[in-house]
């Protein structure tokens, strides 16, 4: 007892006493965001000693029989309902049979339990609809992805009173009411905190009866399905300046259901986002009066709109967005490898080019590893977690990766996915990719502030207890709360640099691995990183403190190294869980590779940068005595890669599952290029033979008997398809320009030709 209370006021108290000057209290706005969602597999990464064996015995994401059914029937129905190139170009809008069909089989209650009328689907159902639909539009898939994650229906089941739960999920999952979320004011951006939207609590009339409400004036831009929607969930700063209430004036951010139909709602004019023509728009109130049983979970959930915030903008975080990533990473891989293998340059694939083939593999590596870390993702919340910094790392990570897939696919496409018509399969994609990057948190914020800022207090395992005890107003009950975690703190410390300096002096052969597992080397690299990261990150909050804030850059490489070790357990889950296919082992390890180059670029340019230069020296020993590794994935490896996405096979087929490849549509520009791939394919020992006598013309070669009948009508048929694939459109000028008339010009008079010219012809 007396050593305890020694150490507690001999050597605790003053570390105590400096803590609170260097670490900035910890606001409401900060505590709410931090007590959202649940600590997962983040925190075990913080601890620097993850327990592999539990990520590897969590069960795989699957769909019930019944979800199965509904992806095999209604989602592709709905795929072959739709066509892009019209919607976009002609209709500006899903067409009304689309919406009906939409309403009728419940894709806006897809995750609305079945007792209001819902389809009550996991998380990976909803994952997997949205997936398929947004590879056969982007504007379908964000019709549907909306209201099942960024709308109404999630927050009245997480946080509505029975009495709205009754009224609202059942006409939100029949297509009743459409919903949006109105959260973006002009002023306020990502910073909800900054909203000038206000409810401000006072009687007023109603249904002819004087009764206590709110009388709200907003702007809000940019909602998703805004200009249909027949609902909002009203995110405003709700204040009682009367004190009505009994709670004080400024009573915080607070969320509302409000029918779009009430006075003074007003809808704008549409957004048009990059020409991918999803409803999206303006809403206003100005003077719009409703009673107080409007709030979204009654006067309980006054002041609680910012921890709602969160959960809401979790779902589109974690599912949507990721869904829509792996998406467009797969059709892009998929589609690029089959146009790098028809198309030909100097008479040779140009897939076949060395320079074509290293885009081709990190087209093949980000489909394999956004998928993987979907899956694992959804795993994760189908269990019942809601890992808020999980969710982020999805978010810009999947986003990320899926605009370096469009803008592989267009440089390698070339003018084919420039010239915009029927024919183009790429163009909407990468219209859309800025959409993806900016929405439900913008991607330089989520990077910057979101991973590694609210990791590090969430995430590590005793970060948010110390500042908990810090920011107490009791300072000797601080004190006492600091003393017992801080110590605590001080031994994980040790113990954390101990395995650093085992796994970093023998380049990670000491660390742990599954028991079992088919690429130990792998997951032991894995621990090793997972033990410098803990252990850099607790130098870098000991020595900046609460500057750690301010430091983005130093924050944004931490949440890089963070988000990597994240993404690579998954692609080592996923390994595993599908059995260990041998012909996905090269797929693995060039993006193990890759993924050890991003962290050790972040490793130095935190070690780098890290003001307290002897701490950055004493890291670099522990952890990095030979140097931060750099590897590179060599020339072969990246063959290999790019080699699976050049023919077809089962290996493609399971890289690139369940897309919409036109089937169902007459004429379908998919489903032209798969139908080329195959016959290029099973063609290609004709044109073999035929390079062999350096002939290229199929007529000449059949005149010679170097080819048969058959072989004849196998080539023309094969290059005839190709000849369609390679096709790109044109208009009429009065069809695309209303003043095509001025562009006319009169027929030029005849030129007098040159003796020269004369002789020559």
């Amino acid at each position: 007892m007396r050593s305890n209370s020694f150490r507690r006021n001999r050597i605790s108290r003053p570390i105590f006493n400096w803590a609170r000057k260097i670490m900035p209290p910890i606001s409401e706005t900060e505590r709410e965001a931090i007590d959202a969602g649940t600590v997962w597999w983040d925190g075990e990464l913080f601890t620097g000693n993850p327990d592999w064996e539990q990520l590897l015995a969590m069960p795989p994401a699957r769909l019930s029989q019944e979800e199965q059914a509904f992806m095999d029937g209604s989602v592709r129905e709905l795929c072959s309902m739709v066509e892009d190139w019209t919607l976009n170009w002609r209709d500006r809008d899903l067409s009304p049979a689309v919406w009906d069909f939409m309403r009728k089989n419940k894709f806006f209650g897809m995750i609305i339990p079945k007792e209001f009328g819902g389809l009550g689907f996991s998380n990976t159902a909803h994952s997997e609809v949205v997936r398929t639909l947004s590879s056969a539009s982007i504007v379908a898939g964000v019709t549907v992805m909306v209201p099942n994650s960024l709308g109404p229906g999630e927050l009245l089941m997480h946080f509505g009173t029975d009495e709205q739960r009754k009224h609202w999920l059942p006409r939100l999952a029949d297509g009743r009411e459409i919903p949006c979320f109105g959260l973006t004011s002009p002023h306020a951006g990502s910073d909800a905190a900054a909203m000038t939207d206000t409810g401000v609590v006072e009687y007023g009339a109603w249904k002819g009866k004087k009764v206590l409400g709110l009388r709200l004036n907003f702007h809000k831009r940019y909602i998703t399905l805004g200009p249909v929607a027949s609902v909002m969930g009203l995110a405003f700063k709700m204040q009682d300046p009367e004190n009505h209430l009994g709670r004080g004036e400024d009573l915080g951010i607070t969320v509302a259901l409000l029918p779009t139909d009430t006075k003074g709602v007003r809808h704008g004019d549409r957004h048009i986002p990059q020409f991918t023509f999803f409803q999206n728009g303006p809403l206003y109130g100005e003077d719009v009066f409703v009673p107080l049983d409007h709030i979204l979970g009654g006067e309980e959930q006054i002041g609680q709109g910012w921890t709602m915030l969160m959960t809401a903008l979790a779902a589109g975080r974690s599912i949507s967005l990721p869904s829509q990533a792996a998406a467009s990473a797969a059709m892009c891989a998929r589609a690029t490898g089959a146009y790098a293998r028809v198309r030909t340059q100097f008479n040779v694939p140009i897939g076949f080019f060395e320079g074509i083939q290293e885009p081709l593999a990190e087209l093949c590596g980000n489909a394999y590893l956004i998928d993987a870390a979907r899956r694992t993702t959804l795993a994760a919340l189908d269990e019942g977690h809601k890992p808020s910094v999980i969710s982020a790392i999805m978010k810009y990570h999947a986003t990320e990766r899926m605009r370096r897939s469009v803008e592989h696919a267009m440089d390698i496409h070339g003018g084919k996915a420039i010239i915009d018509g029927p024919n183009n399969y790429m163009g909407a994609a990468y219209r859309a990719v800025p959409v993806g990057i900016t929405v439900e948190g913008a991607n330089i914020l989520t990077r910057n502030l979101m991973i590694f800022g609210q990791g590090a207090i969430r995430s590590h395992p005793y970060m948010l207890e110390e500042l908990l005890a810090l920011s107490n107003e009791d300072r000797e009950e601080g004190l006492d709360r600091f003393d017992d975690t801080f110590w605590k703190h001080v031994g994980h410390a040790f113990k954390t640099a101990g395995r650093s300096f085992l796994r970093g002096w023998t380049g990670g052969f000491l660390g742990p691995a599954p028991k079992g597992a088919a690429m130990a080397r792998q997951w032991k690299k894995l621990s090793r990183y997972s033990a410098a990261f803990a252990l850099l990150s607790d130098f870098a909050l000991l020595t900046l403190g609460g500057s750690l804030k301010r430091r983005e850059m130093i924050s944004a490489r931490l949440g890089d190294i963070l988000a990597e070790l994240y993404l690579l357990g998954a692609v080592l889950k996923r390994y595993e869980t599908e059995g260990r296919f041998a012909e996905d082992k090269p797929i693995v390890d060039y993006l193990m590779q890759a993924g050890e180059a991003r962290m050790g670029i972040a490793f130095r340019g935190v070690l780098d940068n890290l003001p307290s230069r002897p701490a950055a020296w004493l890291v670099r020993l522990i952890a990095f005595p030979w140097g931060v590794p750099n590897p590179v994935p060599s020339d072969r490896l990246i063959t290999k890669l790019a080699d699976i996405l050049l023919k077809p096979s089962e290996q493609r087929d399971r890289l690139t599952p369940d897309l919409y490849l036109g089937q169902g549509h007459d004429a379908h520009p998919l489903k032209d290029l798969e139908r080329a791939f195959r016959l290029v394919v099973d063609a290609a020992p004709i044109e073999k033979k035929m390079r062999a006598r350096h002939i290229s013309d199929a007529q000449e070669a059949h005149d010679m008997d170097l080819i048969s009948d058959a072989e004849f009508t196998q080539l023309r048929e094969a290059r005839e398809a190709v000849e369609k694939v390679i096709a790109v459109d044109a208009f009429p000028m009065e069809e695309i320009s209303a003043t095509a008339s001025q562009h006319k010009t009169k027929k030029p008079a005849a030129r007098r030709k040159s003796p020269q010219r004369q002789a020559a012809e």
